[in-house]
């Protein structure tokens, strides 16, 4: 087979996505070509395509070795590093490819995007402007616009952008998926529901889509749709004001206590919402885990939820029924042992139900929730055999409960966002 023909067949095998078959021959082509640019950044897209971002970036490297004057590669290295969520270095390689070739849509098209990604949407509009006087038809900048245009509360332009890039392409999976979480952000959930159906209806595998259809099937539920107002609301904030709200929160929290310690006469009042307000803070750890456990129940729901989304929801479950039961075993029984039952199941919920979220330490929450855990049984274990409510072990799992809700928001919270 001639390199033409091999080539070509690696660009249908692309198209595809047979990765691992068009890798095969580039890997071939390129014992022969070693130093050929353009196979050297085929084999970087298709390493990139299968999520093998170390391998991709050192390949890119090489290219770039041979050739840093080529944009392309900058752009290539600029999509390796936002699948990594280095946005820092996504712009820079970005903007280095715009520096090289000022008049490549797709360069500026991606750089929207990025900045959209550090929550930046007055410049991403500005930069999916720039894409589309080079080129009207951009599928991604009119998608980046569109996504800019409704953070920014313009929703009216938002839709009708949007709905430009749908006569360009009716099919297009990615603008369908984001026209349904754009709806899904303003409250519409049925509608967006139906851009998610057709958008997986195109691309059965699509993981945006499918996230957003798994969230609008929540959103039927009214609770459900007040919490992700609010998980939209957090989202659009750069890193440092997220940390404002929580640390505003915490702060108003603890002066309202204090005003109840020292105020009887205002207790009547401001007990409950003391109440109400640290309920509200645990349930948006805990509803998303609920909801993915009532979708089980549903023929379609479930099949959105992956693995570590049911895992999590069973064991917030299991910690749900041990606090139902360790309050039935005390009323029943009148041993304030068995309170550390329920007090154990209630507080797990949180860690249980956020412990497989995407995280800076990939296994941190994880390993965080299993160690307090331990802690947990191990604190009921010593107030059953010795009788003691509160022992050592008891007070290092309340001041670990404490600590995860700040370790969780430090881990979650990404550093680039700013």
């Amino acid at each position: 087979m001639t390199e033409d023909n091999r080539l070509s067949k690696v660009e249908i095998l692309i198209r595809q996505k047979k990765f691992a078959d068009a890798e095969k021959i580039l890997s071939n082509l390129l014992t022969e070509y070693p130093n050929n640019i353009h196979f050297l950044s085929l084999l970087a897209e298709v390493n990139l395509q299968q999520d093998q971002f170390y391998k991709a970036g050192n390949i890119i490297d090489n290219a770039i070795g041979l050739s840093p004057d080529d944009s392309h590669l900058f752009y290539i290295k600029s999509r390796i590093a936002i699948q990594q969520d280095k946005l820092s270095d996504a712009e820079k390689n970005i903007n280095q490819a715009i520096e090289l070739d000022p008049y490549d849509a797709d360069y500026f098209a991606l750089l929207a995007n990025i900045k959209l990604g550090r929550k930046q949407f007055e410049e991403a509009l500005e930069t999916a402007n720039r894409a589309l006087e080079i080129d009207a038809e951009n599928l991604l900048a009119l998608n980046a616009r569109s996504t800019a245009l409704n953070k920014l509360n313009r929703s009216d332009e938002s839709f009708e952008t949007i709905e430009g890039a749908l006569r360009e392409d009716p099919n297009n999976a990615y603008t369908h998926a984001n026209y349904g979480w754009g709806l899904l952000e303003k409250g519409n959930h049925k509608k967006a529901l139906e851009h998610f159906k057709e958008a997986l209806s195109n691309d059965p595998t699509f993981d945006y889509a499918q996230s957003g259809m798994l969230e609008a099937l929540k959103a039927t539920s009214p609770i459900y749709r007040i919490f992700l107002k609010y998980s939209f609301f957090m989202s659009n904030l750069t890193a440092k004001y997220q940390w404002g709200v929580i640390i505003g929160f915490y702060i108003g929290f603890k002066i309202l206590r204090t005003v109840v310690r020292n105020n009887e006469n205002l207790q009547p009042y401001l007990v409950p919402l003391i109440v109400a307000l640290a309920f509200i803070a645990f349930s948006t750890w805990v509803i998303n885990p609920i909801s993915n456990l009532f979708l089980r129940l549903s023929k379609y729901g479930q099949l959105l939820l992956d693995k570590n989304e049911k895992i999590s929801s069973n064991f917030v479950a299991i910690s749900l029924a041990l606090f139902i039961v360790g309050l039935l075993l005390y009323f029943i029984s009148s041993d304030e042992k068995m309170l550390t039952i329920s007090v154990f199941g209630f507080a797990m919920m949180l860690p249980l139900g956020t412990m497989f979220s995407l995280s800076k330490n990939k296994y941190g929450l994880l390993i965080y929730t299993v160690a307090l855990a331990v802690i947990g049984l191990i604190a009921i274990g010593l107030t059953f055999s010795k009788g003691e409510l509160f022992n050592f072990m008891t007070v290092v799992f309340i001041l670990g409960f404490v600590g995860f809700q700040w370790v969780a928001n430090y881990m979650l919270i990404k550093e680039d966002n700013l």
